[in-house]
């Protein structure tokens, strides 16, 4: 914006001028510092109404990480009502107060929205939830429908409306750079489900979240990251007994959520005790898309025939690659015009244009699922033709690499 010497206020740029649109109105210039301009809505009447929007109680810049937990525990002794907003770009967030209790709260950011959580909780599927959206052109709410159409039950829905709340109050203490709000009223209907919250309890798990996500990231870099069970470990603490036996070595962090019911962060804890016990260690994240999938191909491929060309048998390994693509079929297909080379690598351009073609859709899931039979076979036959400690060394190298290949169970 741009004041001229006039005093007049002019948007400069589109944001600008379409965000000034949408506030069409008679607005106070209220009292402030040199530096900053804060207008309030009164009407043409020039009178702060009720029905002119809430009164402002607090207000102010959000600039780190964490900087929030102040406010939040100045409006949870207070006792105050009201609701707590918070802007960072095109991300907005409402947690709403009563009496020290967060009561409810909104997002527009999707991840954190009710079907994206149904989804990463495991209670609906892609599809289930995909269902319930292309009803909401009715104007009904998300779990209204998802209850009527017998895919959750209310009960369940109550639970994870509660768990959508603490992780909109989390993501909230975590907003580095914008601008928070906290009015003295809030319309009721805004709340989907009412439910009492103790805001100093989540207060203080939002900190202890902080500080140990610093912890866990250094292990865990992501939830894409798969943890793999070491051998010969087996039982355990009790507490940690779901997620690690929902650990089996394709799941990532993400996806043993939705086997486990957990949100992510409760995963990763468990995850990084499991870690430091020595029960699993974190591989390398799943990879995306059909020439991710082809690039840890052939850098596993080739570490196979490296070994038996230094054996002399490379020639071997061919002629029986060669046997076992003919015989299943699909490969002729597949690696139309991709190879492979003389050390087993294939054209990545070439394989994902031909798989798209032969598996639309589930193409990615085709492709782990035909490339990791493949090269399971080269493994076999490479082992018969190598020394033992050979072999070990090998299949322990290629085994590692290729767990991102092993079809989903």
């Amino acid at each position: 914006m741009r004041i001229d010497e006039t005093g007049a206020l002019h948007p400069v740029g589109k944001v600008a001028s379409q965000r000034m649109r949408a506030r069409k109105g008679a607005f106070r210039l209220m009292p402030a510092p040199e530096h900053v301009i804060f207008l309030r809505y009164v009407g043409e009447d020039g009178a702060r109404d009720d029905h002119d929007g809430a009164i402002v109680r607090l207000a102010g810049e959000v600039t780190t990480p964490g900087s929030l937990c102040d406010i939040v525990a100045l409006v949870a002794q207070a006792g105050w009502k009201g609701e707590l907003f918070v802007v960072s770009g095109d991300a907005a967030r409402s947690l709403f107060f009563e009496s020290g209790n967060i009561v409810g709260g909104q997002t527009n950011v999707e991840a954190e929205r009710l079907g994206a959580l149904l989804y990463r909780l495991g209670v609906l599927t892609e599809a289930e939830v995909e269902v319930v959206r292309a009803s909401l052109a009715t104007g009904r709410k998300f779990g209204d429908l998802a209850v009527e159409l017998r895919l959750v039950t209310r009960e369940k829905l109550f639970e994870v409306m509660v768990t959508k709340t603490k992780e909109i109050f989390f993501a909230t203490l975590l907003v580095s750079d914008g601008m928070f709000y906290f009015l003295d009223r809030y319309d009721p209907a805004r709340v989907a489900l009412r439910h009492h919250v103790s805001a100093g309890n989540l207060l203080m798990e939002g900190v202890q979240r902080m500080d140990e996500s610093k912890y866990f990231r250094e292990r865990i870099p992501s939830g894409s990251h798969i943890p793999i069970p070491i051998a010969g470990r087996s039982d355990p603490e009790e507490e940690l007994r779901t997620v690690w036996q929902a650990c089996d070595g394709k799941r990532s962090v993400t996806e043993i959520g939705r086997a486990t019911g957990l949100a992510e962060f409760d995963v990763t804890r468990a995850l990084f005790r499991l870690v430091q016990s020595g029960f699993v260690q974190i591989g390398a994240p799943k990879p995306e898309g059909p020439q991710a999938l082809v690039s840890i191909f052939n850098d596993a491929i080739a570490a196979i025939f490296q070994a038996v060309e230094r054996a002399g048998t490379a020639g071997v390994l061919r002629d029986n690659l060669a046997a076992f693509a003919t015989s299943i079929g699909i490969y002729d297909t597949l690696f139309a015009g991709a190879g492979p080379t003389s050390d087993g690598r294939l054209n990545e351009a070439r394989i994902v244009q031909n798989v798209l073609t032969m598996g639309g859709a589930e193409a990615d899931d085709l492709l782990s699922q035909w490339l990791h039979e493949y090269i399971a076979f080269a493994l076999f036959d490479a082992s018969s033709q190598l020394a033992r400690d050979e072999e070990q060394a090998l299949s322990s190298y290629v085994s590692d690499r290729i767990v991102a290949l092993a079809p989903k169970s």
